[in-house]
């Protein structure tokens, strides 16, 4: 019999917000696989539990996992916690779930805390399609390409950011993507906990003039559908009307298909682009 390997989710900041299901599981496995030892043995004392803990972080993700689904194919049954929400959310949980699945190991997922969607349903925004992008990355050609990437993104866009980064972060956010509303939500579940609905602009302004202090979770709108319809139809209204046309003949579509996807394009009706055809 081979053990299994629980995915326990851990409280973001009140300890309340664990489950009865993964205080019994951190209680009745073999091993406690824990991102930092040095903060799951506070979690650990709080409720007084004694299971043995090894480390489990993105530094040695791989050959650790590999040693530890070695040991679950023993029959060794292994908890593996995060320093706070659920793993496998933007750490490195998302590697020893790969190899127990490779390994035929079987693997639960025991529900919790969770920072981002914690901070997505207080954000105020459209929560139906969300898109979770945790921390920009640290190299600026990365990063680029992410926030132009989110220049067309529709949906709610849902990142982590560090208090040091978070006003540099807010400024290349309204360079690339223009004003959008954007909540704030600082040290969730905590004593001090504050959500700040603002715009952009207005986040740029405040942390410009207060220094940014805790852990944060940004909540940003995504661009409207009919905003997103009406660049792109003004792109191509810049266009030359006759490069437009030909752009689509060289397709091999006839006089009359190009007029129509012309005419899509622009947001027209195919009588104005035939008319201006006709002008021109």
């Amino acid at each position: 019999m081979t053990g299994t390997l629980y995915l326990c989710a851990t409280p973001i900041g009140n300890l309340e917000d664990i489950t009865f299901r993964v205080l019994r599981a951190l209680r009745e496995v073999d091993l406690i696989a824990a991102e930092d030892t040095r903060n799951t043995i506070k979690l650990l004392n709080h409720f007084t539990i004694k299971t043995p803990m090894t480390s489990y972080h993105e530094y040695n993700k791989v050959d650790k996992a590999a040693y530890l689904v070695s040991r679950l194919a023993q029959g060794t049954n292994i908890a593996l916690v995060t320093d706070a929400g659920t793993p496998g959310i933007s750490d490195p949980g998302e590697e020893i779930v790969r190899q127990a699945y490779a390994a035929g190991i079987p693997v639960t997922s025991l529900p919790g805390a969770c920072a981002c969607v914690t901070a997505l349903t207080l954000s105020g925004l459209s929560t139906r399609r969300f898109a979770f992008e945790a921390f920009l990355p640290p190299d600026k050609k990365e990063r680029a390409v992410i926030l132009e990437s989110l220049k067309t993104e529709t949906r709610t866009v849902v990142l982590y950011e560090a208090p040091h980064h978070l006003l540099a972060t807010l400024k290349q956010l309204y360079n690339t993507l223009g004003d959008r509303k954007i909540t704030l939500c600082r040290e969730l579940t905590k004593l001090h906990e504050t959500v700040q609905l603002m715009t952009l602009s207005e986040a740029v302004s405040y942390y410009t003039d207060n220094d940014p202090k805790g852990e944060y979770v940004l909540v940003l709108e995504g661009i409207s559908q009919q905003t997103l319809d009406q660049e792109k139809q003004d792109n191509w209204k810049e266009m030359d009307l006759q490069a437009h046309m030909q752009l689509y003949l060289d397709q091999n579509l006839s006089k009359k298909e190009a007029m129509k996807k012309v005419a899509q394009d622009r947001g027209v009706s195919k009588r104005d682009i035939y008319q201006q055809l006709l002008d021109l």
